[in-house]
């Protein structure tokens, strides 16, 4: 091979193609291959035509590998993955529940949830901030539950803190959820004060962080909530919930006053929840705040809440401020839908199985969005949910083996 200066002047162009020079033809026929340098080439047109047979020449040749023999595959070819590592503008806001002694309250721990710096369970971008952890629920009277609950809990139905007791002791609960019923004004009408001698009870069972829930009437939770707050300040209650048709001022006054954080709930609207979230700034941390952005159980919309907690995930890593708290899950909606327990044909399963399927599947797929806090009901759902998490979270690598013939597998 050998190389040629660039003449401007031998550079002619012609309608009906480029002439070569005759320098460049005497070049072509004595060395068959030459290179130019500093060519340049302006061109309106172009067309390259090979001959037959030249493109066997001009490509380079396949080289097949070792796993390919006779050109059949043999093998699976070992290719390695390297996942990309991205980096997120914003981090989410991390909340700590309870208080312990040394902070005024009587919780024997706390539990921080929230500070994460990458989607859920990218641990090969980042190792998770803080686990995920599962508040019981509990309720202050007897309520209708599933067969495949109660059998669980017929014991202790009716009393909440023998309630606690058992979520903590014997299901592994790292909070407990106390559910205030009986304050419903179409039910009991209980006095907030009730509602506070219930709350020290439980306070005296169990030495978790607590979630205190209200009936669902603006106002009378709004009344019983305060009650609360300044009966047991210090103990960093999670007051659920705080929502748009509540006085919310004069709530989020009394939360912060006496040191508790509040659940901003909202229905499954990502502009609702910012605005909700900007009215609680006025008067609460950030820390203070976690979110609810609605629980649609398996078959109940599972798809619409998956996508509405991701998007305020992303959103939140994403620099979204008002989108950057820890998130909560009402699991226990699973028992809402109707396959969860209702009896049904053989096909469907006992229903003793198909409901902790149903709650579990749900806070499963919810864990993968970024939800922080489950609040769930069935021992079975809880503790398949946190032998998940703890495999997430562990580091261990899979063993795939069991899986390589997954084909052939017969049930």
């Amino acid at each position: 091979m050998t190389s040629l200066p660039h003449h401007e002047g031998d550079k002619k162009k012609e309608a009906e193609g480029l002439k070569l020079s005759d320098d460049l033809l005497e070049a072509l026929a004595k060395f068959q291959q030459i290179e130019l340098q500093d060519f340049e080439m302006e061109v309106k047109d172009l067309e390259i035509i090979f001959e037959p047979g030249m493109a066997g020449q001009i490509m380079p040749k396949l080289k097949l590998p070792a796993a390919v023999a006779g050109g059949k595959p043999t093998a699976m070819l070992q290719v390695a993955f390297m996942p990309p590592i991205e980096t997120y503008p914003n981090a989410i806001t991390e909340v700590k529940l309870g208080g312990t002694r040394s902070e005024g309250g009587t919780r024997g721990r706390t539990l921080t949830i929230g500070g994460e710096v990458s989607p859920a369970f990218y641990t090969f971008e980042r190792p998770v901030t803080h686990k995920p952890v599962v508040t019981l629920d509990v309720f202050d009277m007897e309520v209708p539950l599933s067969k495949a609950v109660k059998m669980h809990v017929k014991e202790v139905v009716g009393d909440p803190a023998a309630w606690a007791k058992l979520a903590v002791d014997k299901f592994g609960a790292d909070m407990v959820t106390v559910h205030l019923i009986s304050i419903d004004p179409l039910l009991k009408d209980a006095k907030p004060q009730d509602a506070v001698k219930t709350v020290e009870k439980i306070l005296q069972a169990v030495d978790v962080p607590l979630v205190i829930g209200g009936c669902g009437d603006p106002v009378k939770d709004a009344d019983v909530f305060e009650a609360i707050c300044n009966a047991f300040p210090n103990e960093r209650f999670l007051i659920s919930s705080i929502t748009r048709d509540m006085d919310v001022e004069r709530c989020a006054k009394y939360v912060k006053k006496n040191g508790h954080a509040a659940l901003s709930f909202t229905p499954m609207d990502l502009n609702l929840a910012r605005e909700l979230n900007r009215r609680l700034y006025d008067f609460l941390g950030r820390e203070d705040i976690v979110m609810d952005l609605t629980t649609a159980a398996l078959g109940y919309g599972l798809d619409y809440a998956f996508t509405n907690m991701e998007r305020a995930r992303m959103g939140g890593l994403m620099g979204d401020t008002e989108l950057a708290h820890p998130m909560s899950s009402g699991t226990t909606n699973a028992w809402a839908a109707r396959e969860a327990w209702l009896k049904m044909s053989a096909e469907w399963e006992p229903r003793e199985l198909r409901g902790p399927l149903w709650e579990v599947t749900t806070a499963l797929t919810l864990l993968l969005a970024g939800v922080d806090l489950f609040m769930m009901m069935h021992p079975a759902a809880v503790k398949t949910l946190k032998d998940v998490t703890n495999n997430l979270v562990s580091g261990k690598k899979a063993d795939h083996s069991k899986y390589l013939e997954w084909v052939s597998v017969k049930a």
